[in-house]
């Protein structure tokens, strides 16, 4: 049906600065919002950032001043640019879109929740 892939996670010093970006694919229609999680070993998933088809964003606190996220509607893409990363950013990032697509070639779904597989993010020295 639909399928997230990301990549550009990995490890980098305190301070560094790292770009994710996230592809969607598949029986496509259009795409609602797209966003950024993030889960730290033994914590909850976190919302980390979202950006809509219009481009409003919504950023948490934590990360605010230092991430953006952007979307490139042409190419079904988002991304995430991390600035200032410190110790407390690693975590595995997930992509997460709300899709309007074909579940089949006939049949409509006018929203649903896709997550990519998650890509590792570790700030270490």
């Amino acid at each position: 049906q639909v399928q997230l892939v990301e990549s550009g996670g990995g490890l980098v010093q305190p301070g560094g600065s790292l770009r994710l970006s996230c592809a969607a694919s598949g029986r496509i229609v259009s795409i609602n919002a797209m966003g950024w999680y993030r889960q730290a070993p033994a914590k909850e998933r976190e919302l980390v950032a979202t950006i809509t088809e219009g481009g409003s964003t919504n950023i948490v606190d934590s990360v605010k001043g230092r991430f953006t996220i952007s979307r490139d509607n042409a190419e079904n893409s988002v991304y995430l640019q991390m600035n200032s990363l410190k110790p407390e950013d690693t975590a595995a990032y997930y992509c997460y879109a709300d899709v309007a697509y074909y579940s089949d070639p006939t049949y409509y779904q006018p929203s649903g929740d896709f997550w990519g597989q998650g890509t590792q993010v570790t700030v270490s020295s």
